[in-house]
C-alpha cells in the first residue's frame, strides 16, 4: 500500500471522492470535490491519511459517528454528511440523469425533494452481544465491524431516545455473540421491533425475554424472523388518512415525508383513473390512498402484507371497491390481457426493478403508468422497455429518503399517446 497525495475532482455513484490518477480513478470514501489529499492507495480504493487542503465547499458533520475519525469508528449509515447542500442535491439527481441517459432516455428531471434530518421512522441496525453490552449501529462500509452508536441525526429523535430500550430488548434476546439484526419502526402505536438473523430460541429464552420486554413502555411489537413473539398492541401507521398495520418485519417507507411526496405524484399520474392497477403494492402504500378516488386491484406476493392490506380496507368506510391478489409478479407478471381492464398502473418494486412486468406493460393498452423505484439503474431499464413498447415518459421527479447516503428514490410519469 502506497501514500500519495491526490485532489479530488467529483463524486461517484457511491458517494466517494474520486481522484484521477495515471493508473485510473482512485476511489476515496469521506472525501469532497476540491480536496487535497494524502491517501494510501491499495488498487483503486484511498483511504484518507490527512486532508492537506480541504474544499472551501466541505462542510462540518453533524454526528459524532461520520467519517474516519467517527467516534467508535466510521459509521457505515452515512457517507455524504460533509458534502456541500447544492452539490449534495445534484450528486442524487445526477444519479437519475446519469441512469436514464444510460439507457438513451432523454427526458428533464426534475429538482430533488429534500430530506432533512430526524426524519427517519425505520432503521435496520446491526448488534450482537458482548460480555459487557450489546452492541447497536451500523456496521462500518465494507466490514464487519459494528459502530456502537449513541446518536444519530437521521433518525427521529424519538427512536434516538428509545436507543437504550432497544437494546435492552437484543440482551434479552440474544443466546450467543453472533451478530443479528434488528429492523426498528416507529409506529403511532410504539415500536415495532423485527429480529432477524438469530438462532431458534428455547422455549425458556422465549419466556425470560417476554418478561424482560413487557416492563419496558412503548414497545407495540417484537417478532423474531417474522414470528411475533409479543405484541402488547398492534402497530398501527397512516397512509394518508387510513390506518393500516403491516406485518411483522413487513416493509414500510423509511420516512412519512417521502412516502407523503411519491403518494402526492402518484395520484397526480393517476389523476381521475377509473380502475387502476397496484403492483407490489405491499401493505396498500398506495392502493389504500388511490382506492379513495379510484376503483383499485392491489397485487402483491407476500401474503401477510396481502392480509395487512385487506384488513385496513374493510375498516376503512367509503372506499372505491378494492380488491386484492397475492402473486409472485417476477415469475407470473400481469399480462397484457389483464392489463386491459386498467386505466392506470401503478409500480412500486424491489430494486431488482420489474422486468418481466415492464415486458407485459409494454404489449398493454393501459393509458397512465406511474413508475415507483428505489433503484435508478433498474428503473432506467424498465423505462426503456416501456419507451420502446410506445409509453413517453412525461415527467421524472427524485426524492431523497435515505439522508446523506447514496440512495434516491424516483417517481417517474408515462403515457401511452392517443393514436
Amino acid at each position: 500500500m502506497s501514500a500519495i497525495t491526490l485532489d479530488i475532482t467529483r463524486l461517484g455513484a457511491e458517494g466517494d471522492g474520486i481522484a484521477e490518477t495515471a493508473n485510473g480513478p482512485v476511489y476515496v470514501p469521506f472525501s469532497h470535490p476540491g480536496d487535497r489529499l494524502k491517501v494510501a492507495v491499495e488498487k483503486s480504493q484511498g483511504t484518507i491519511m490527512a486532508i492537506t487542503e480541504p474544499s472551501p465547499d466541505r462542510i462540518a458533520p453533524v454526528c459524532r459517528h461520520f467519517g474516519p475519525d467517527g467516534e467508535n469508528g466510521a459509521c457505515g449509515g452515512c457517507s455524504l454528511q460533509h458534502v456541500d447542500p447544492a452539490l449534495y442535491a445534484e450528486f442524487k439527481r445526477g444519479l437519475v440523469v446519469n441512469a436514464l441517459r444510460s439507457k438513451g432516455i432523454d427526458v428533464e428531471v426534475g429538482a430533488l425533494i429534500a430530506a432533512h434530518p430526524g426524519e427517519r421512522r425505520r432503521a435496520v441496525f446491526a448488534a450482537r452481544k458482548t460480555e459487557k453490552e450489546l452492541l447497536l449501529g451500523f456496521n462500518q462500509a465494507g466490514s464487519h465491524h459494528i459502530v456502537n452508536i449513541s446518536e444519530c441525526a437521521v433518525l427521529k429523535p424519538s427512536i434516538v431516545a428509545r436507543l437504550e430500550d432497544i437494546r435492552i430488548v437484543g440482551r434479552a434476546l440474544a443466546p450467543n455473540a453472533e451478530a443479528f439484526r434488528m429492523a426498528v419502526l416507529e409506529t403511532l402505536t410504539g415500536l415495532d421491533i423485527s429480529v432477524e438473523g438469530m438462532p431458534k430460541l428455547s422455549d425458556q429464552q422465549r419466556q425470560s425475554a417476554i418478561a424482560i420486554i413487557l416492563k419496558l413502555r412503548g414497545i407495540a411489537r417484537v417478532s423474531v424472523d417474522g414470528e411475533i413473539l409479543i405484541e402488547p398492541t398492534r402497530p398501527i401507521v397512516r397512509f394518508g388518512d387510513i390506518e393500516a398495520s403491516p406485518p411483522a418485519g413487513g416493509f414500510t417507507q423509511a420516512t412519512v415525508e417521502a412516502e407523503e411526496a411519491m403518494a402526492e405524484l402518484v395520484s397526480g399520474i393517476v389523476g381521475k383513473a377509473k380502475a387502476v392497477a397496484d403492483l407490489f403494492a405491499g401493505s396498500g402504500t398506495f392502493a389504500l390512498r388511490l382506492a379513495q378516488q379510484s376503483k383499485v386491484h392491489a397485487v402483491e406476493g407476500d401474503a401477510p402484507s396481502v392480509a395487512a392490506l385487506e384488513q385496513a380496507a374493510r375498516k376503512r368506510q367509503g372506499l372505491k371497491p378494492l380488491t386484492t391478489e397475492r402473486r409472485d409478479l417476477f415469475r407470473r407478471p400481469m399480462m397484457a390481457s389483464e392489463l386491459k381492464h386498467f386505466d392506470a398502473v401503478v409500480f412500486d418494486p424491489p430494486r431488482a426493478g420489474a422486468e418481466s412486468q415492464s415486458k407485459e406493460l409494454a404489449r398493454s393498452t393501459v393509458r397512465k403508468i406511474a413508475a415507483v423505484s428505489c433503484n435508478p439503474l433498474t428503473l432506467a431499464r424498465d423505462l426503456s422497455i416501456l419507451v420502446a413498447g410506445g409509453y413517453r415518459v412525461v415527467a421524472v421527479t427524485p426524492i431523497d429518503q435515505f439522508l446523506w447516503s447514496p440512495h434516491v428514490e424516483v417517481v417517474a410519469a408515462l403515457e401511452r399517446p392517443k393514436k
